[in-house]
């Protein structure tokens, strides 16, 4: 499928992207390209192919989800004006 040179200068409008003049040809050559690729992968049978997440199939190697850090919550709150049972205190705002 090919793409006009009024065609890309009529997407780059829509998109707002200056475009030069000098650039239109190769990027009319370009999305031509890109649009004859997609042209021949939709000509592809694909029935009885199972959608992949990955082109691999392998289990993801995960952690084990331990806690890892010590709870510190009295250190940092030493130096908060105002904690009650774990909690900032702060000023109310709003009336």
């Amino acid at each position: 499928m090919a793409i006009t040179e009024t065609e890309v200068r009529k997407v780059a409008h829509l998109a707002r992207l200056a475009m030069p003049d000098e650039y239109i040809d190769a990027y009319t050559k370009n999305l031509s390209n890109i649009l004859d690729l997609v042209a021949k992968m939709e000509a592809v049978d694909t029935d009885g192919v199972a959608p992949m997440a990955h082109p691999l199939d392998m289990m993801q190697r995960l952690r084990a989800d331990v806690v890892t850090e010590t709870n510190q919550r009295d250190y940092y709150q030493q130096i908060a004006p105002e904690t009650e049972n774990g909690l900032y205190l702060v000023p109310k705002v709003l009336e």
